[in-house]
């Protein structure tokens, strides 16, 4: 039975009941319309120095999608992280958040170590990968989603959502990178799988081309229909079901 079934035989049940309670004509009901899209799109972050800035963000290799100003009392600039469907502004006069105050923004990425290669080589320091220390969240470190405790390296089991990198901008608004290979069940809404770059494709099929590696040899042959187990693997990893053997 739907939700909205359920939900309809409660209410008649509850409506053939006596109530002492005084009626509420005016109180909102349930909408039946369909849900409008709400997607994230814009982060504002706050700067101090608008060109010192722009330059940092360019060198991460992010798109500028704009640079609007006017007079000395306005300034808006936007950036768009590679593959990514949201983007960052800052500027003058755009937040009355203090400078470097932004902490704790997320950089989704199939390949942590290429993550952090990319910037390294771009000039741009970033820590060495860390984890979580379990069910340990409570340390001398800076706070992050597995708490603040760091420890030194990737996820030895290097699952999905565990491992990290961080890095900070000039005015000190720190962003991390987190590695996600897996999405958790009900992440990804629809049926469509899509890559939003060529990178994050290429390093799908680098997984499905060693977990097929395995499979070949649980089966002990080689598997003709090697393109079908592939597109299988890749479209349930993610979606976050579980994965062919």
């Amino acid at each position: 039975m739907a939700t909205a079934e359920i939900d309809r035989d409660a209410a008649a049940k509850l409506s053939n009941k006596p109530s002492n309670k005084p009626s509420n004509k005016s109180a909102k009901t349930p909408s039946t319309s369909p849900s409008v899209d709400q997607r994230l799109e814009v982060i504002v972050i706050p700067v101090s120095d608008v060109d010192r800035a722009k330059a940092f963000y360019a060198r991460l290799g992010w798109r500028l999608d704009a640079d609007f100003a006017s007079g000395d009392d306005w300034r808006v600039i936007q950036f768009t992280p590679p593959g990514s469907a949201c983007s960052v502004i800052f500027g003058r006069n755009v937040t009355a958040a203090a400078p470097g105050s932004a902490r704790g923004l997320y950089l989704i990425v199939s390949d942590l170590e290429a993550a952090r290669t990319d910037l390294l080589d771009r000039g741009v320091e970033v820590s060495a990968p860390f984890h979580g220390a379990g069910d340990v969240h409570a340390g001398t470190d800076e706070p992050y989603l597995s708490g603040s405790v760091r420890v030194s390296g990737a996820d030895p089991k290097r699952g999905s959502y565990g491992s990290y990198a961080s890095f900070s901008d000039p005015d000190g608004n720190g962003w991390l990178f987190q590695e996600v290979t897996t999405r958790l069940p009900g992440r990804i809404a629809g049926g469509g799988t899509t890559f939003a770059s060529q990178t994050a494709l290429a390093a799908a099929l680098r997984r499905a081309a060693a977990a097929h590696g395995e499979h070949e040899k649980r089966t002990g042959g080689h598997d003709e229909n090697w393109a079908d187990w592939y597109a299988d693997y890749i479209v349930r990893e993610q979606a976050g079901q579980p994965l062919p053997s």
